[in-house]
């Protein structure tokens, strides 16, 4: 026995219309050739599947078996058609994000929940890539697009610019660097320096200010959240460098102070994806979002 996808829709299409002449208009076929169709599903079960004498047309007991056979498979058919279409107009498909910044979070989530409205089709995650790697999982496919401030030049993988930003330093109003007018690296030999759990190549108060300097603070102290880190900078417990978006909501407040780092350049983030994807709509409209967000977030 061999039944197709044809076969299936023409039992239903009669079993819902009540006769050939309906059903073949439904088909798009000639009623002769719906006849024909008949005798030849018929051939290939070996039993009879319509009661034909009956008015409307009926299904028989074998009929009826098929139907529900139609009714379990054409859904699932119709449901795939309709994926692979969205796929191919760039409507649906996974954007699986990796982040190298854990302060990335206070801007990164308003651009998720603007994104998924936008593109409900898409299957969207947040991987923190500090702990896994992230721009080997993007090259291995186990994640789409990573927000990092360090690119690298790397086969089949695109860097496109999305905002700048300052490292910015903030202390407790009550700290004596708060009557200095910009920090310099010989200031955090006293201090504690209160960061991320990350390593120390994926902080720019290191690689970009401390390192080079080869200075060393008092102590430093790693803490996971934005929030926690502003409350112990306000209790004076430590000092810390934040980007500047981080700093919108203290940048005002009698608590804190910030400061520029002497002789700091402007940073770059970058949004890396594969080349190949680069270019998706839902992807490029992602990117858009990242280019807008933050920057609101800075101006206040």
């Amino acid at each position: 026995m061999h039944l197709e996808l044809r076969h299936l829709r023409t039992v239903r299409a009669i079993h819902r219309q009540g006769g050939l002449a309906r059903a073949a208009e439904t088909l798009n076929i000639t009623q002769s050739a719906l006849s024909h169709q008949i005798k030849g599903i018929e051939e290939q079960v070996g039993v009879e599947l319509f009661l034909r004498k009956s008015k409307p047309m009926r299904l028989s007991p074998a009929g009826m078996r098929l139907l529900r056979v139609a009714d379990q498979v054409l859904p699932l058919i119709a449901a795939a058609e309709a994926e692979f279409q969205a796929l191919e107009t760039g409507r649906a498909g996974r954007l699986h994000v990796a982040i190298e910044c854990h302060a990335c979070f206070d801007w990164l989530f308003p651009v998720m929940e603007q994104f998924r409205h936008a593109w409900p089709e898409v299957d969207v995650d947040i991987r923190a890539g500090l702990s896994f790697g992230a721009l080997p999982a993007l090259t291995r496919k186990e994640v789409d697009l990573v927000i990092s401030a360090d690119p690298e030049a790397l086969p089949d993988i695109q860097f496109s610019p999305l905002f700048d930003y300052a490292p910015t330093f903030v202390a407790s109003a009550q700290n004596p660097l708060a009557r200095k007018l910009e920090i310099e690296p010989g200031d955090f030999a006293d201090q504690t320096l209160i960061t991320y759990p990350a390593a120390r190549n994926r902080l720019d108060v290191f690689t970009q200010f401390l390192t080079p300097a080869r200075v060393e603070p008092a102590a430093i102290r790693q803490v996971e959240l934005t929030a926690m880190i502003l409350m112990l900078v306000a209790s004076d417990r430590g000092v810390a460098v934040l980007p500047d978006w981080v700093l919108r909501e203290v940048r005002y407040s009698t608590d804190y102070v910030t400061r520029p780092l002497a002789g700091q350049p402007i940073k770059r983030m970058f949004a890396a994806t594969r080349t190949e994807d680069a270019y998706l709509p839902y992807i490029a409209n992602f990117q858009r979002l990242c280019r807008t967000e933050p920057v609101r977030l800075q101006r206040g």
